[in-house]
């Protein structure tokens, strides 16, 4: 690996890594935006913006768009998360300047037509049902809610009907006016990608992006609290959650460890205790979402409604019991596991650069494998079970519920067996 990186005067960083056994290359525009950068009048609109960046410019349609990336066999797309939006192409080496050419021209040169826009609307109010009649979304858009209420973290990103069909040309263009911004941007590329010859025409075609920041997001303040949805359907939907930690905490590590022992894969306990020993469910895995100044550990389980008062108890006593004696030996198939993934991932120049940018946007600056390998390394059985009990002991617990949950206990329940607060009170 040979990683670069450029600042240019307006802020932007251009950061590349070059794998030069490759043909191809990956690269794109990160940009530290997300839905958590919203007011509530505005949730949505960074999505809907990613989505309306494809509709045409002053020089091409949203059809030449298309036909030019993929006259050259390439792919274009984008995507929209919680604190980042990112704009990615796919191409052959050769066609590395075609891939910068469209994604400054769609950044900066979007004409956001009315007549798109409100095609874009009406497709994007399509998505926003096919998530509210998937069970599974309308769970984890419940939970981070319940998480973090009344706050832009815990808001949808998709929005809402309300809010995405009342959007108009001069949002969508002060809203990317005000948060695309050169220090809050990073332009990574992986593959077979030359750094001088990026920077050059990166300096050519994104010197229009202000030098001053985009303002710094509302700081998320995790809660805690119950969300349920009753429906007619086969099986209930349950998540479980907890305050987890943020990127740059010293324990995130060690939280992501947990999440792997408790029900990263098929070895879990939770997988083998909860699926296979007891068959009470057919899915069931543990997750930790990391953001830049919170987290949130979770627990998903999918089963029927006759299992609910059966599962919950045996959900907690893993909980419990994980807190108390986990052992060495997880720990070190829990490492090898992320260990194993992070080397997958290099294999890929997609990934790469998407990894690379990441850090840059969260860290200031790029971590190299030793670095993450030593930090993992570092944690021991010891410092696993104490973030378990930190976090299931000292955390309020977060539940939602869709589908048959009738018979699902309220979340004091989870808090008075956990030995947990039952909500947290927003301070000044």
């Amino acid at each position: 690996m040979e990683v670069r990186r450029t600042t240019l005067d307006n802020g932007l960083t251009v950061i590349t890594d070059r794998m030069p056994h490759l043909k191809t290359a990956a690269l794109g525009v990160w940009v530290r935006t997300g839905s958590r950068s919203e007011t509530p009048d505005e949730n949505g609109i960074t999505h809907l913006l990613e989505h309306m960046a494809f509709k045409g410019t002053t020089t091409r349609t949203a059809r030449a768009i298309a036909e030019q990336i993929e006259a050259v066999g390439g792919e274009l797309n984008a995507s929209t998360s919680v604190e980042h939006t990112n704009y990615y192409a796919r191409v052959l080496a050769e066609d590395v300047p075609l891939a910068l050419d469209l994604l400054s021209d769609i950044l900066q040169n979007s004409v956001f037509d009315p007549e798109e826009l409100a095609r874009e609307q009406h497709v994007i109010l399509q998505e926003i049902g096919a998530a509210q009649d998937s069970p599974e979304d309308r769970a984890f858009d419940l939970f981070q809610e319940a998480a973090w209420p009344d706050q832009a973290i815990g808001r949808p990103i998709l929005g809402t009907p309300a809010t995405v069909s009342g959007f108009t040309r001069d949002a969508l263009d002060t809203y990317l006016k005000s948060r695309y911004r050169g220090p809050d941007m990073v332009l990574a590329a992986a593959g077979a990608v030359d750094h001088d010859d990026i920077v050059r025409r990166a300096e050519d075609k994104f010197s229009g992006f202000s030098a001053e920041p985009a303002a710094p997001c509302v700081p998320g303040f995790y809660r805690g609290g119950e969300s349920r949805l009753a429906k007619d359907l086969m099986e209930a939907q349950i998540l479980i959650g907890f305050e987890g930690r943020p990127y740059k905490s010293d324990d995130y590590y060690a939280i992501q460890i947990l999440a792997s022992v408790l029900g990263g894969g098929m070895s879990s306990r939770l997988f083998q205790e909860v699926r296979e020993t007891r068959g009470l469910c057919y899915a069931i895995y543990s997750f930790h979402w990391a953001f830049s100044d919170t987290g949130l550990f979770g627990l998903h389980a999918a089963t029927g409604e006759e299992d609910i008062g059966e599962l919950m108890p045996v959900v907690l006593g893993e909980l419990e019991r994980t807190a108390a004696d986990i052992t060495e030996e997880e720990v070190a198939r829990a490492r090898a596991q992320i260990r194993a993934g992070l080397m997958m991932a290099l294999e890929s120049p997609a990934a790469r650069a998407g990894q690379i940018a990441r850090q840059i946007l969260i860290h200031g600056r790029t971590l190299s494998l030793e670095e993450i390998s030593r930090k993992i390394d570092a944690v021991s059985a010891d410092m696993v079970r104490r973030v378990a009990a930190e976090t299931f002991a000292g955390s309020a617990p977060t539940l939602t519920g869709v589908g048959p949950v009738s018979g699902l206990a309220p979340v004091g329940d989870i808090a008075a067996r956990l030995g947990a607060p039952v909500r947290r009170v927003a301070t000044a």
